[in-house]
């Protein structure tokens, strides 16, 4: 670990490490302080994200669809149950057309389902594939989305009024460390290259990835291969470290970051900004899991710790 001495120095004159690798970040006497609330801003973004009507503690449902016909409503007879004191018991029928790939639904006799702040009563539905936006069926305090995972789609059912929503306690961090902001270099790739990124759910995806991130902790170089989402130009990592499972959540960690503005490929990665999948707060979610190329052999004592529930 970095004495407070030796962070003291770095914040007084400078990084410690070689060019490319600084500890801490760098400026004028005031520039750890400034750290500290930009930091704290962004966790409390984070927590008001979670803690939305359509954030991840709605999410209280996923089926899978196959081709063809599949009811939903309250009543125990349907191929998908939503909750929900006010659901029909009858809602209505999403459609996959196996030839096509396109899923219709068509609402229940007497039943109103909204879409895109109008009501309907039958609607041809966009997933979320190539990062799309997708369409949102509302019904009450709940909504399904289609989502398709390299070709599966599925149902994701939100409930804004969810147990898990209501019983949420918070979310606990690590101590802001200015010494885990570090100074990062890009070691872009010379050629198109992709990187098979596993879920949870067992698909695999191969995702674009600008190239190799190197820095420093506790004086040894670590590296970790960032990939691109659909329509994102941030750097995406998913990784472990060697917290996993102890303090932080098992599966591990997201961490974004902005690309370099130079072309020597000098950026800075914030660990005080890590944070839990959102597998961590349901069993519904179809997250990403870090690749080998990103599972640290170092603890990453900083960011969001493992959730108490």
């Amino acid at each position: 670990m970095v004495t407070l001495a030796a962070a003291l120095a770095i914040v007084a004159f400078g990084p410690l490490a070689p060019p490319g690798f600084a500890a801490a970040p760098t400026g004028p006497p005031d520039s750890t302080a400034a750290h500290r609330r930009e930091v704290e801003a962004w966790r409390q973004k984070r927590l008001e994200r979670l803690r939305a009507d359509d954030g991840w503690l709605t999410v209280v449902g996923l089926h899978w669809l196959k081709p063809g016909p599949t009811s939903f409503g309250a009543a125990a007879g349907n191929d998908l149950i939503l909750p929900g004191s006010g659901t029909p018991p009858r809602a209505g029928v999403l459609t996959l057309d196996a030839a096509t790939g396109r899923v219709t639904v068509e609402a229940a006799t007497g039943v109103t389902l909204g879409l895109r702040g109008k009501p309907v009563t039958r609607a041809i539905l966009t997933t979320d594939a190539s990062g799309r936006t997708p369409d949102i069926l509302t019904l009450g305090t709940i909504t399904l989305q289609i989502i398709d995972r390299g070709g599966r789609l599925g149902v994701r059912v939100k409930d804004a009024h969810s147990e898990a929503r209501r019983s949420f306690k918070g979310l606990k961090w690590y101590p802001i460390k200015p010494e885990l902001r570090v100074r990062a270099r890009l070691v872009r790739h010379t050629k198109p290259t992709t990187l098979d990124v596993p879920s949870i759910i067992g698909v695999t995806e191969a995702m674009p990835s600008p190239g190799i991130v190197e820095f420093q902790i506790e004086g040894k170089t670590q590296r970790l291969t960032p990939v691109l989402e659909p329509g994102e130009d941030r750097l995406f990592f998913i990784f472990k470290d060697a917290t996993s499972g102890r303090t932080t959540y098992g599966a591990g960690r997201f961490l974004y970051a902005d690309p370099p503005p130079r072309d020597d490929g000098e950026m800075v990665l914030d660990f005080n900004e890590a944070y839990s999948p959102p597998c961590a707060f349901t069993a519904y979610a179809t997250c990403p899991m870090p690749p080998p190329e990103n599972r640290l052999s170092v603890p990453v004592e900083a960011g969001e710790l493992a959730p108490s529930h």
